[in-house]
């Protein structure tokens, strides 16, 4: 029995796992969530929470993204490692992953939430501030490396679909060359690159329109 992954292929938190198993080179079976279809009933049955992505291996449930990519990390040992061995190297990485989730994801996801009447609009200042403070931040820090901490890992497969939306929705300001040069790369990344090709055909459900040529 493979893996199998409960997702849907437009989520940025489906796409950081799905990124990680791609990396990895692990085999799973993805089960798209249908709206009132079979799969969403047999999702919402395994975890009423009813966030995703899930995954479902050798009678375990793994829920949220990191929590999958830390299983299979401890599930496949001898695939190419996404945290690192050394504590203090593996520390930084989750760290880092935390950053893109929080200071990235979070005020993203504010910004669609007023577009979509579900946040008012007066939290719109202070999303875009935080996007902008994490911004700069992430440029400086990328400056002198090629990956958010070490090799790639964890936090780049978060960073990937964080930074792509991050941009559709506040856009990143050019002057920011090292941010702009790494989040290149994440989209060249095959993993990342798969993941993403894959949710190209749900692109209208972007709430605030997916930008052309910036992806």
């Amino acid at each position: 029995m493979i893996p199998i992954l409960y997702s849907h292929p437009f989520s940025s938190y489906c796409q950081k796992a799905k990124t990680a198993l791609y990396e990895k080179g692990i085999g799973f079976e993805e089960k798209i969530l249908d709206g009132d279809g079979p799969v969403s009933t047999a999702f919402a049955a395994l975890w009423p929470i009813g966030k995703f992505p899930i995954l479902t291996d050798d009678g375990r449930l793994v829920f949220e993204a990191t929590g999958i990519i830390e299983y299979i990390e401890a599930r496949f040992p001898e695939a190419p490692r996404l945290v690192p061995i050394d504590p203090l190297a593996a520390a930084e990485v989750r760290m880092w992953d935390r950053f893109f989730d929080n200071y990235i994801a979070t005020p993203q996801q504010r910004i669609v939430n007023i577009a979509l009447g579900r946040e008012h609009e007066d939290s719109g200042d202070a999303a875009r501030a935080a996007l902008d403070t994490a911004y700069a931040l992430l440029d400086e820090r990328m400056k002198d490396r090629e990956w958010a901490a070490g090799d790639f890992s964890l936090a780049d497969c978060s960073a990937a679909p964080q930074l792509l939306y991050a941009d559709w929705t506040y856009a990143i300001p050019k002057t920011l060359e090292a941010l702009w040069a790494y989040r290149d790369r994440l989209l060249a990344r095959p993993s990342y690159a798969r993941a993403l090709d894959e949710a190209r055909p749900f692109r209208n459900l972007f709430p605030l329109g997916a930008p052309e040529g910036r992806d």
